[in-house]
């Protein structure tokens, strides 16, 4: 049987479309009630910033970052992620995570690696396969706040900073890609009515 022969029922198909109701928090709220802030955010990206077309500047790569975050943390789901993240680290702190002792969550064990895959889960929501690429890149180095983080916190937030980052580089690519045509655009039509002559 293939998954195409499924019959389709559309069970929530009377469900809303849209969020409804007041939104209590705010997952910005959360992370700085975790001792990490947006600058934190930005200040550990901007550790391993490479200039790119775009973004030739630090202070042009941090406006650009600051937007891809906040395009990115408009998302309900990735918020959802990073705040299971969270929840996970809490709950290792208290010795209550499920199959694995206060101790073993606290060597941070090569061997359990939920935290590497929750972390590469949200880094490819974000960006897919380069924002993984981005995530084995800060998680290998651990700058900024990333060195101080706990055994899931780090991955969470190092998928979130590396699928923000490879947002800002390819966005800021593809935006000076798109400026460099028009600019061409303009310099051939002017081009091709300068050999104009009034009658």
């Amino acid at each position: 049987m293939k998954l195409s022969d499924i019959k389709n029922n559309d069970m929530k198909k009377d469900q809303s479309k849209e969020l409804e109701g007041d939104v209590p928090l705010d997952i910005r709220d959360i992370l700085a009630e975790e001792g990490i802030t947006v600058q934190m955010l930005i200040d550990t990206a901007l550790e391993l910033y490479v200039p790119h077309p775009g973004i030739e500047t630090r202070e042009k790569a941090e406006e650009v970052f600051l937007g891809e975050l906040n395009l990115a943390l408009s998302d309900p789901n990735l918020c959802l992620l990073i705040y299971s993240g969270i929840l996970l680290e809490k709950e290792g702190r208290r010795g209550h995570l499920p199959n694995i002792s206060r101790k073993s969550y606290e060597k941070d064990l090569t061997f359990i690696i939920a935290d590497e895959v929750l972390g590469m889960s949200i880094s490819r929501y974000i960006s897919g396969d380069k924002g993984t690429f981005e995530f084995v890149r800060f998680d290998k180095q651990k700058p900024g706040i990333l060195s101080k983080l706990g055994p899931f916190m780090d991955d969470v937030i190092g998928g979130l900073i590396g699928g923000v980052s490879a947002n800002m580089y390819t966005r800021s690519m593809a935006e000076q890609g798109v400026n460099k045509e028009k600019e061409s655009d303009k310099k051939n039509k002017s081009n091709d009515n300068s050999g104009v002559i009034a009658g």
